[in-house]
């Protein structure tokens, strides 16, 4: 007994497959796309990475630091005139969430701008003074 006996295609079984005049053939790569995974959870993926990103607490100062810190920053604004060289690690503040992430910065010192409390570097890079954690120089050997 044939697999196509009775049914109920016998009619069509034999034909050749119908080709449009309107619509071209379907390139293969087209067509496998049509099978791709669906993703259900759109964004799932992205939401289970950015709560797993670690971010950092800041830390706070004492008073003690915070004197050396502006010891520090007045020695800068003392020889900005010979664009000192300094290292600055400062916090950043993370934009999605709670906590961010202390970057150090390397170059020469610009200008200080106390009014709008910022570093600037040469590369234009502005640290805000309120969140600067250290600052290492070869100025400071003596402090």
């Amino acid at each position: 007994m044939d697999k196509y006996e009775n049914s109920g295609y016998d009619d069509i079984i034999n034909l050749s497959r119908p080709v449009s005049s309107n619509h071209p053939k379907m390139r293969i790569s087209d067509r496998a796309a049509q099978f791709s995974p669906f993703a259900a959870l759109t964004g799932y993926e992205a939401a289970i990475r950015e709560t797993a990103r670690v971010t950092e607490k800041k830390h706070e100062l004492s008073e003690d630091a915070k004197t050396v810190l502006n010891e520090k920053l007045q020695l800068i604004i003392d020889s900005i005139g010979e664009k000192p060289v300094a290292e600055f690690t400062y916090f950043v503040a993370d934009k999605i969430k709670a906590g961010g992430a202390y970057i150090t910065v390397y170059g020469s010192v610009r200008k200080i701008d106390e009014y709008n409390r910022v570093v600037i570097m040469e590369d234009m890079t502005e640290i805000p003074i309120d969140d600067i954690y250290d600052i290492e120089a070869k100025m400071f050997r003596y402090l």
